[in-house]
């Protein structure tokens, strides 16, 4: 069995109005987006640079592709995830929980994007 350091290598947030989608995280987490359209099924592929640590993933808009709260939760990688987790509200998104300790593994919030998906941040401080 070969073992993977970081096993996720793709990562997709189903959007039911992908223009409101990606105005909400650009604005939150201060990206751009590449977008891609294959038919019926349209993606924004948030900015990412393969030769650096991490996962690149996209908003996708897509026949059964449906925002739930209740599914998998993304966490998204933060300098200090305070600073995104205030922009949530005023940009149409809930906060499910403010900055909290979680001891050595730094610290999470959640909120309710604008599509009414779960998503999480972590930051180190």
């Amino acid at each position: 069995m070969q073992t993977l350091s970081n096993p996720v290598n793709w990562f997709e947030i189903s959007v039911s109005d992908l223009d409101r989608a990606k105005k909400f995280y650009g604005t939150v987490l201060n990206t751009e987006f590449q977008d891609l359209d294959m038919g019926k099924t349209k993606m924004a592929m948030f900015a990412m640079d393969p030769k650096k640590p991490g996962t690149g993933g996209s908003l996708l808009l897509a026949d059964g592709a449906n925002p739930s709260p209740d599914g998998t939760t993304i966490y998204f990688s933060c300098e200090d995830c305070a600073i995104e987790a205030g922009r949530v509200v005023e940009n149409g998104g809930t906060l499910f929980f403010p900055k909290m300790d979680i001891g050595e593994f730094g610290f999470v919030a959640q909120f309710i994007d604008t599509e009414g998906n779960r998503i999480g941040l972590h930051s180190n401080k």
